[in-house]
């Protein structure tokens, strides 16, 4: 009988090198996912952000970290509580990790720590040899995990389920609320000189998907980052006015480069414009 890894890895159709890395990281990530859920970690905590919309709702493209945010605001909240059992969890699997704590950014509430897989390790279990696989025997698979310590209001959740590796379930937010954390990535995402076309290929996904906005949710995390007055009422029109002043900002073809490495098929970027994207905006539904 294969192993749990193995019939994991078999739903992944990968042809390159980046394709075979991108697998492996989803199936790291969906094993921690596994152990935090055996942890109790999703009684406190719920799963939010672009992982969550790819291994929940089928986004079809690969997304690097794990974005949690607590159910309950809580400044003194200790994730590295949970390391133990994680641990445990994931060497049962046969992976050889450890866990590390980041210092809490102070500024944005969010304490950040790094799973670190040995990849000859996980490449032995997964592929024929590493030299097919193209990488090298001593290079570290790292999934980057956020807490947000100090969340906005307004959030809804529901519960999930998975079945592998083995049976869980999990707390994450609502497609309303996953849509309203990703238009303020959109609006407010200090991009600098790194577009990140990620984010506007979500937001495509999110409106070809027919989602409705958490719009209280959305003004609390607006209002957080200072790009909306608190006591302001916030309409789809005014999200759809914020939404194309900042399509009117970006180069569109750094977008595009930033997103080609975590998707298969990028005829779709050929589209983008500024005008396309105010154009489908028009779609956004409250």
């Amino acid at each position: 009988m294969d192993s749990i890894l193995s019939v994991m890895l078999k739903k992944y159709d990968a042809h390159n090198v980046n394709e075979q890395k991108n697998a492996m990281k989803e199936i790291m990530q969906e094993i921690v996912l596994c152990g935090l859920s055996r942890a109790g970690f999703f009684k406190k905590a719920a799963f939010y952000g672009g992982t969550a919309l790819r291994i929940f709702y089928g986004l079809d493209r690969f997304s690097e970290d794990l974005d949690f945010s607590l159910l309950t605001a809580d400044a003194d909240f200790r994730f590295a509580d949970y390391f133990p059992i994680l641990e445990k969890e994931v060497r049962s699997f046969g992976l050889n990790v450890t866990v590390s704590e980041k210092e809490k950014t102070k500024e944005s509430g969010i304490q950040s720590a790094f799973l670190k897989g040995n990849t000859k390790e996980h490449f032995l279990l997964f592929y024929a040899n590493n030299t097919a696989s193209g990488i090298a025997g001593n290079e570290a698979i790292k999934i980057k995990f956020e807490v947000d310590v100090l969340p906005p209001d307004g959030a809804s959740v529901e519960h999930k389920f998975r079945l592998l590796p083995a049976p869980y379930e999990i707390t994450m937010y609502d497609m309303p609320s996953l849509f309203a954390g990703k238009l303020h990535a959109v609006i407010c995402r200090a991009w600098k000189s790194r577009v990140k076309g990620r984010d506007l290929y979500d937001y495509v996904f999110y409106l070809s998907h027919g989602a409705t906005v958490n719009l209280p949710h959305l003004k609390a995390r607006l209002a957080e980052s200072d790009a909306w007055n608190a006591d302001t009422e916030l309409t789809i029109a005014d999200v759809k006015k914020l939404l194309n002043e900042k399509f009117d900002t970006i180069d569109f073809e750094q977008a595009k480069d930033d997103v080609r490495p975590f998707i298969k098929d990028s005829a779709s970027l050929a589209l983008w414009n500024a005008e396309f994207f105010r154009q489908i905006t028009e779609q956004l539904l409250q």
